[in-house]
């Protein structure tokens, strides 16, 4: 099993300070593994197991437990000595108000919380409002590339194009590495997960009636990667093709699935005038698996498929990510940190001179130091064109981050 010791790492660091941990991500992309590791971080640091309350509401174990009342006795009961709690609550949103109790915890025992979810309203819920400033978010993603690459069962022989398309094809959920190799038992894992995510986190979370529509609205996401649109757009298009819908019917169904972490919306950053665009913004899935499935895993590979691969990474990397603005110029990615900012274009090739003007054009037309940079399919290594970096997508996927 793979250790993922970037965001294991981060558990570790914040162990102990008084703060509630909350790790959110998609369903099934290793947010259960993460906190199973961290328990035996905590038994190897000679924490008793007495002392370590760990529990998964998604096992019929925990049935009984049905409200924030339900869990705080329970933990209270288990935390009759002086010595610290660490309370570990996997997939606590399947408890009612369970905010209240976790805030109740805090006050009332010696301990240390750490909670999984896979929907967005774990941090939109009252939580942030009776723990203003006490919370501690760790986002987990699908495994990148170096991680598929670690663990994915490869045929012999296969080269890191070869594993790159596998990965591109497939996406990057953790259980994949579990499959063989074997495509039809892929895709129909990645049909089910889908449809799980859909049922559990968005449909039945907010009791959504249209079904059919949400399912032509993920269709006609899948379909438009990388396209600038806006709810209305969206909304005149299906009404266009005979969907009776509303702009704000369009809205929220795309904020629910947000709040699922099954898309993602970026806004426009405007250069010129240096603030954020509240119209156009382009939506990206979390998974290239997950995307091919609805849109057909045939067309893997495709523009749209480099740029959600690279959103993502960038999300992961931790990242602060825009579409850039220039006039009537657009850069496909601005990312952000505290003490940095590096501008990114992404193409398949830019072999064709043409392709290689438009891309170059983008950068070149920011009047600013910071890094620019085209990741491309193309086979270049250290290569320059008037200050821009180009960068193969495959090394750049590899290379070694802090």
């Amino acid at each position: 099993m793979l250790i993922r010791e970037n965001y294991l790492n981060k558990l570790i660091q914040s162990k102990d300070l008084n703060l509630i941990k909350v790790i959110t991500g998609v369903r099934r992309s290793g947010k259960s593994t993460l906190l199973l590791e961290y328990k035996n971080y905590l038994l190897n640091q000679n924490i008793k197991e007495e002392d370590i309350i760990y529990m998964n509401f998604e096992s019929a174990q925990w049935y009984d437990i049905k409200n924030y009342i339900d869990l705080y006795n329970y933990i209270k009961e288990k935390s009759k000595t002086k010595n610290k709690k660490y309370i570990l609550l996997d997939e606590v949103q399947n408890v009612d108000s369970w905010e209240k109790a976790v805030n109740s915890l805090l006050v009332d025992i010696n301990s240390d919380i750490y909670i999984t979810g896979s929907n967005a309203y774990l941090l939109s819920s009252e939580l942030t409002t009776l723990l203003a400033g006490r919370v501690l978010t760790i986002k987990i993603y699908p495994f990148s590339f170096k991680e598929f690459i670690s663990e994915y069962p490869f045929q012999k022989d296969e080269d890191k194009y070869e594993k790159f398309d596998k990965y591109l094809r497939y996406g990057g959920m953790p259980m994949l590495v579990n499959m063989q190799d074997k495509e039809d038992l892929i895709i129909n894992y990645l049909n089910d997960l889908k449809e799980v995510v859909l049922k559990k986190d968005v449909i039945a979370r907010n009791n959504i009636k249209d079904i059919v529509f949400l399912d032509n609205l993920i269709k006609y996401m899948a379909s438009n990667i990388g396209n600038l649109t806006t709810p209305n757009a969206i909304a005149e298009y299906m009404r266009k093709n005979g969907t009776t819908i509303t702009n704000e019917t369009v809205d929220s169904y795309l904020k629910m699935l947000e709040n699922a972490y099954f898309i993602y919306r970026v806004p426009r950053f405007e250069l010129k005038g240096k603030g954020l665009l509240k119209t156009q913004g382009k939506y990206y899935f979390v998974d290239n698996g997950l995307k091919n499935i609805i849109d057909g895993i045939s067309h893997y590979d495709s523009g749209s498929s480099y740029e959600n691969l690279i959103y993502i990474e960038l999300l992961r990397r931790g990242y602060e990510v825009y579409i850039g603005q220039y006039n009537d110029i657009e850069i496909d990615f601005i990312a952000v940190k505290p003490n940095e900012k590096v501008y990114y274009q992404v193409s398949r090739s830019i072999l064709d001179e043409k392709v290689e003007e438009r891309e170059k054009r983008s950068l070149l037309a920011i009047n600013d130091n910071y890094k620019k940079v085209i990741l491309t399919m193309d086979h270049v290594k250290n290569k320059e064109i008037e200050g821009i970096e180009v960068i193969n997508i495959i090394d750049f996927l590899l290379e070694t981050t802090t």
